[in-house]
């Protein structure tokens, strides 16, 4: 294994919130156990998938007393904004006997409808390969499912996904989401082809572009808050590239967003859109954790008032992915 692959990743380290969670659960005890982005009909191949939220409002409602407890929050708590590669949102398991074989099922049905089917078997495939198996994930619900305010939220080491029946306004995917991968080889990482497409951009680029797009130091990997129209962005502007290296930023920005459900991919573009599309993005690569010393950029980033996308492949993969407006912009 590469020397570098191996260092330590401090952001993988588990954080339970144990403090937090003595206050929300309060003594109950837990059973352990190609066409353009923008335009119309770009991903017209998807099917649509908004079955997720009735599946959440099924979950919801076999929960007991007990159980919703433990995993029920108010919408809008802390919990529902936190932004970490590996942490345990509530205390339970999936796989614990808190919850009943009906309520696991549920929860897969909610993954596979909130992703594309590739996305679905990539998260499979991560979910065993980081903690054994989705049973070692943990959910909760933040408000109530069939009211306006409601969201589900999945998280465990390396993800981070939602379900929110568009109840936050002006933000896909109900908030910030987090994927990645555990593995450090690049070649075996289920989330490398990414960073391919990403480098393809880098290689389209003349000499003044990649002096302008390369920079030496990444900036923290979870600084992905929204900074609107009056923020300030790294790397090379996307608007000021020609037609061809702009198609592939878009292709880019599509293969990000490509394990995901329909609907969300919609609200994300249309969204990327509202915040002046394309051209108002920046694209960085970053010098650091270079796997391998290829020069194929590990750390890469794209940036715009409405738009983060940060990706860390070094020494293994976390990735963020930010879309929205920011409430003054």
């Amino acid at each position: 294994m590469n020397a570098q692959s191996s260092k330590p990743c401090p952001e993988c380290q588990i954080d339970v919130n144990r403090r937090d969670f003595v206050k929300t659960v309060g003594g109950v005890a837990v059973v352990a156990g190609s066409a353009s982005l923008l335009a119309p009909g770009a991903f017209a191949g998807l099917t649509s998938k908004r079955e997720a939220e009735t599946v959440v409002g099924k979950f919801y409602n076999s929960l007991s007393d007990a159980q919703r407890n433990i995993v029920c929050l108010p919408f809008g708590h802390k919990f529902q904004h936190r932004i970490h590669p590996n942490w345990n949102i509530t205390k339970p398991a999936i796989g614990d006997d808190f919850f009943s074989d009906e309520q696991r099922k549920m929860i897969v049905e909610i993954v596979k409808d909130i992703t594309s089917k590739d996305g679905f078997e990539r998260i499979v495939k991560q979910t065993e390969d980081d903690r054994g198996g989705m049973d070692a994930y943990h959910v909760a619900v933040f408000g109530k499912p069939g009211t306006k305010k409601f969201q589900w939220v999945m998280t465990g080491r390396h993800l981070t996904m939602r379900a929110d029946g568009d109840s936050v306004e002006n933000r896909a995917f109900g908030g910030a989401v987090v994927y990645g991968h555990g593995e450090s080889d690049p070649a075996q990482n289920l989330f490398h082809f990414q960073t391919k497409q990403a480098n393809a951009v880098f290689e389209g680029l003349d000499t003044a572009q990649r002096k302008t797009a390369l920079l030496a130091k990444a900036p923290k990997e979870s600084a992905v808050s929204l900074q609107g129209k009056n923020g300030k962005f790294s790397g090379i502007s996307v608007g000021e590239l020609s037609d061809d290296q702009q198609e592939l930023v878009e292709k880019t920005i599509k293969t990000i967003l490509g394990p995901y459900r329909k609907e969300d991919i919609e609200e994300a573009t249309a969204l990327l859109k509202k915040g002046g599309g394309l051209k108002k993005l920046r694209m960085a690569f970053y010098r650091e954790g270079d796997l391998n010393h290829d020069k194929v950029w590990d750390i890469w980033r794209i940036e715009g008032p409405s738009f983060v996308a940060h990706f860390r492949g070094a020494p293994h993969v976390h990735a963020y992915l930010n879309i929205g407006m920011k409430r003054d912009s």
